[in-house]
């Protein structure tokens, strides 16, 4: 798996992320990424890493076994298009990192040529911190192997219901941007009550990557570490009750909520 070559093709933020942390974990080879986009200039900061860049995208897959398509959804029609004829049964998988496209439509277009998996990372790929969700329709077992073995490069993954995809792509890639938001307002509450922006952020970053990976080893709910440090007239109750009463969880919700709805429609 570690000679299987990767075509990422539309190589925006999050392909750029992924192609950042393959380069990172430096298991696949770098001369065994292809990435395109149609102004490859935008991508020139790749190239000295031994990346292959092109605005070719039926030239780059030529010799890929893993093609990750990851345009805008407005595009994916017209690139698969234009890749089809071009795919190779039984040597290359697809995989969609592209928001709200079912795969039953993907292989509507290039009639089921290859196995399509829709997979859907976040931007923390590039620092190999990604959580990456992936769906199928009866794949072989040996199939699903490669595929979590990219993603598992750049983070970990789990497989899921395709019905669930729209959820995840709320929860796992646009939830990276909820939790950078309660990060930057954690650091201006931080620098109005006496601390520069700078001690700020690096006291900030570490208290949440430390809760997370509370959670992440002890496998404990929030509320039961929350309740270690919530003394009875102590100052992080006052703090967690001002903040509810001001809406902090509920707006969280509605926020997760009206996304979901946006990208259902």
């Amino acid at each position: 798996m570690k000679n299987n070559r990767v075509s990422i093709i539309g190589c925006g933020n999050i392909g750029i992320s992924i192609v950042l942390g393959l380069l990172k974990q430096q298991i696949i080879p770098a001369k065994n990424i292809t990435a395109t986009r149609r102004n490859i200039e935008e991508l020139a900061h790749l190239k000295e890493y031994g990346v292959r860049l092109m605005s070719d995208n039926i030239e780059a897959i030529k010799e890929s076994h893993l093609i990750i398509i990851a345009v805008k959804p407005y595009n994916i029609i017209s690139v698969l298009e234009e890749l089809k004829d071009h795919l190779n049964p039984g040597k290359q998988l697809l995989i969609s990192v592209t928001a709200g496209v079912p795969i039953s439509k993907i292989n509507a277009v290039i009639n089921s040529r290859v196995p399509v998996f829709r997979a859907m990372p976040n931007i923390s790929a590039s620092v190999g911190k990604s959580v990456t969700c992936i769906c199928h329709n009866e794949v072989k077992p040996g199939e699903l192997e490669s595929v979590k073995f990219l993603f598992d490069i750049i983070g970990s993954t789990m497989t899921i219901d395709e019905d669930l995809m729209e959820s995840a792509t709320i929860l796992g890639s646009c939830g990276i941007a909820y939790v950078l938001r309660f990060i930057r307002a954690m650091i201006q509450g931080g620098i109005q009550i006496g601390f520069d922006a700078a001690t700020a952020s690096a006291i900030v970053n570490q208290t949440v990557k430390g809760a997370a990976e509370l959670l992440i080893e002890r496998h404990q709910h929030p509320e039961f570490e929350i309740d270690k440090v919530t003394t009875p007239k102590g100052c992080t109750i006052v703090g967690l009750n001002e903040m509810e009463h001001n809406g902090f969880s509920s707006s969280l919700i509605k926020g997760l909520v009206a996304s979901f709805e946006k990208i259902e429609k």
